[in-house]
């Protein structure tokens, strides 16, 4: 299975490539799709939704997992974002692939085991759990590294919570 992890941003949305299981995780690529902060906000959603279209056409993963808003400076900041998560979810029903969220907090829970971690403890373990020779960067792609790797872990609870509904 390959899980795309998603960090999104109005002016930098890592993305990050995982597959295997929790116990060996493998990174199969990750970066981030730029955008200029000086253009206008639709051009800037177009460019995160055709860079994000484009991951996911070269890459064909089973799921993304994508990192819920929790916070924003001021309410300008949180509508630039929730447009951004919409172009991020909208490229990927397009192209047919389910969409999992999870809060910042259980990323940073699942990838560290301490829900208060900071942006660099998370690299840190993002690269010790994918046996990465440097850390990922830029930052942006790290978030999105972990949040692929906490689908991962959460695949089986999910699976369980499924057959359970049955």
């Amino acid at each position: 299975m390959i899980i795309l992890g998603v960090d999104p941003g109005s002016n930098i949305t890592g993305y990050g490539l995982v597959s295997g299981d929790v116990s060996r995780p493998v990174c199969l690529g990750f970066g981030a799709i730029h955008t200029n902060s000086k253009a206008p906000l639709a051009e800037r959603l177009k460019q995160i939704f055709d860079g994000l279209r484009k991951v996911i056409a070269q890459a064909r993963p089973d799921h993304m997992a994508l990192e819920e808003a929790f916070f924003a400076k001021n309410a300008q900041s949180a509508l630039k974002l929730g447009m951004a998560r919409g172009v991020i979810m909208l490229a990927a029903q397009e192209e047919g692939v389910e969409v999992f969220e999870y809060s910042p907090l259980l990323i940073k829970q699942t990838v560290t085991g301490y829900g208060r971690a900071d942006k660099e403890q998370v690299r840190d373990m993002v690269k010790m759990q994918l046996r990465m020779a440097k850390p990922p960067e830029p930052i942006d792609a790290s978030d999105a590294l972990a949040t692929a790797i906490t689908h991962m872990a959460h695949l089986v609870a999910l699976a369980r919570e499924v057959e359970h509904k049955r």
